[in-house]
């Protein structure tokens, strides 16, 4: 079968590698020079399944107003007339029950956990190399409130058995020694040893030019137009290099899908939200994280990447605005020198944001659509790289008429629909 992916992030490569293995012929278009430039170059770098959780939560419309004043806020709210924003964050309000949040997590963790196993499975079938460490990630709570509320969160991940740990301060600080400075502003944690970490860009391009040599054709510098239909079915799609027909075409394009949709009348719930991040070089591993740490109260990952610090996190409403406001850099800077002071060389720090694609309800967006030939693989807000080669290959089963190996009837856009 001959498929065009449009989208060339970590989600779009990777459907292209599991579509290739599948015996396809794939095609992935992109607007960039290169793979994974866009929301796929400079995130958190975090693989971490059993943090797979909605924003949408009972207790985040009262928080997110404490936020709002906060110095350092995790959630920025620009003033916007844009009546996109508004419909998604109605949406993304009616989640916050203690009824859905439970459905909604239970589902991203069941991505998340099959996705963690077919990233190793690739790993050990290719060799691919992008700074992976299999550590374990940390959440550090600074008050006894966020540490007592982890309960709900404890209970999914039992349902799901998922290896956890609750540890006190010191016990922090015995698997994160860069912490021991400062454990006394934090009053413990949970800890995923099962989760992983990585370079997201690092491993997307690797894994594009794999996917090169197992046939797959990346069309980039390429913009896309417009779909053209015939009937239910999509025919072609029409570029700033042509036209390109196919039998099949997967939707990759991360918070820019919906304006693909759009002529065709379908109506995709995913709004960009804007992260954060910084990359600053070691300078004293004594101090510098062993993994990914979690930072509760900002909602900031601060990740080892070989001999570079990751700092990523906040959520901004902006639209499509890629600006770098100083403020928001000083949070990050904040965050890591509270914590791990002294560890990475801030004046060298490089500073990068990009648009997360959100769901109103947490859970990616996987499936067919409404015209027989056209699939999603989008949506996956913070965890675009922790669910990409889980939803990929749930993806590439799809489309090969191959029963998935974990559920994904609730996993498709027709569940908005309901």
């Amino acid at each position: 079968m001959k498929i065009v992916i449009l989208g060339a992030g970590v989600v779009g490569v990777t459907s292209a590698w599991y579509l290739a293995k599948a015996g396809h012929s794939v095609t992935v278009i992109d607007r960039q020079p290169a793979a994974a430039l866009e929301t796929s170059f400079a995130n958190a770098g975090e693989v971490s399944p059993g943090y797979s959780s909605p924003w949408a939560a009972p207790g985040i419309p009262m928080k997110a107003m404490k936020w709002l004043f906060m110095e350092h806020a995790p959630l920025i709210i620009r003033p916007t007339a844009d009546p996109a924003a508004w419909r998604w964050m109605g949406q993304m309000l009616r989640n916050c029950t203690s009824a859905r949040y439970s459905v909604n997590k239970s589902r991203m963790v069941r991505i998340a956990e099959y996705s963690r196993d077919c990233l190793m499975a690739l790993r050990d079938e290719t060799g691919i190399q992008y700074d992976q460490r299999t550590q374990g990630t940390l959440e550090v709570f600074r008050t006894q409130k966020q540490f007592d509320g982890i309960a709900k969160d404890v209970a999914v991940l039992k349902a799901g058995g998922v290896a956890y740990e609750i540890l006190d301060r010191d016990g922090c600080a015995a698997v994160e020694p860069g912490l021991s400075a400062s454990k006394d502003k934090i009053v413990g944690g949970l800890r995923l040893p099962g989760d992983e970490t990585g370079d997201c860009f690092m491993f997307t391009t690797e894994l594009a030019k794999l996917a090169e040599q197992a046939g797959v054709t990346f069309l980039y510098d390429t913009g896309i137009l417009r779909p053209i239909t015939e009937g239910n079915r999509v025919k072609a799609i029409e570029t700033t290099k042509g036209t390109l027909e196919a039998d099949t075409f997967v939707g990759a394009l991360g918070s820019y899908t919906p304006q693909f949709l759009k002529p065709l009348g379908v109506d995709l719930p995913v709004y960009p939200v804007k992260g954060y991040s910084i990359t600053v070089p070691i300078i004293d591993a004594a101090r510098a994280p062993v993994s990914t740490v979690m930072d509760e109260a900002h909602k900031i990952a601060i990740t080892r990447l070989g001999d570079r610090i990751r700092v990523g996190g906040m959520a901004e409403i902006a639209g499509f605005s890629k600006d770098l406001p100083a403020k928001r850099q000083a949070t990050l800077t904040h965050s890591i020198e509270d914590l791990f002071g002294g560890a990475g060389d801030q004046s060298q720090a490089k500073f990068w944001s990009g648009l997360r694609p959100m769901t109103p309800d947490g859970t990616p967006v996987i499936g067919p659509t409404r015209y027989t030939n056209l699939y999603l693989n989008t949506g996956h807000g913070t965890l675009g790289w922790t669910m990409a080669c889980g939803s990929a290959r749930v993806l590439a089963d799809m489309v090969s008429g191959t029963r998935p190996e974990i559920e994904t009837g609730d996993l498709a856009i027709s569940r908005y629909a309901a």
